[in-house]
């Protein structure tokens, strides 16, 4: 697949995307904060609604960009899919959600598949460049990646363990293509 392109001028200058707490509402907000801090071995309260706002921006992003993001692989963690499942299964909360509070307003989709079946259909290097369209969408509608956004986002979390960049480095210009030394070229060196 090709690289993606750089956002429209519109994209750049976006208005503040909505918490989580905002687009869920703060009683679903909260039942979903207790169903996961209830489970045995749960991380903090803190780290939990870290990952609510996690999912919740992938969600946001997913529906403000179905054009460049639609059909692409789960670029975020297991913890992230695994509160996107709990959302899905409160049929009514979820729909709303998706057709009422999210920039897109239509329905999303989930399908699940491994990780593995998804490189064999387009290959670790579209895998990577297709992880990579996150970034700069991400970066125009919440800023840059934070440590309490890193563990959840894959690829963030490669680029900056693996790769030694900086959330800086990873965050680049916001809204801007990236750079032909930056993520895509240090990703495509180790692919």
């Amino acid at each position: 697949m090709p690289p993606s392109a750089a956002p429209a001028p519109s994209d750049r200058v976006a208005e503040r995307a909505p918490t989580a707490e905002e687009l869920l509402g703060p009683a679903l907000h909260e039942e979903v904060v207790r169903h996961f801090t209830a489970k045995p071995d749960a991380p903090s309260a803190a780290v939990v609604r870290h990952q609510v706002r996690e999912c919740l921006r992938y969600l946001y992003l997913v529906s403000r960009h179905p054009d460049r993001l639609g059909g692409l692989f789960l670029p975020v963690e297991q913890d992230i899919d695994e509160i996107w499942h709990y959302l899905i299964l409160q049929t009514r909360e979820y729909r709303e959600l998706c057709e009422q509070r999210l920039p897109g307003g239509h329905f999303i989709h989930h399908r699940s598949i491994s990780y593995d079946a998804y490189q064999e259909a387009p290959g670790r290097e579209a895998a990577a460049e297709e992880a990579l369209r996150w970034l700069p969408l991400y970066t125009a509608a919440f800023g840059p990646f934070d440590a309490d956004a890193l563990p959840h986002w894959t690829i963030v979390r490669f680029l900056h363990d693996e790769l030694r960049m900086s959330l800086e480095e990873i965050a680049g210009p916001a809204g801007e293509a990236p750079t032909p030394d930056g993520p895509a070229a240090r990703v495509r060196d180790h692919v």
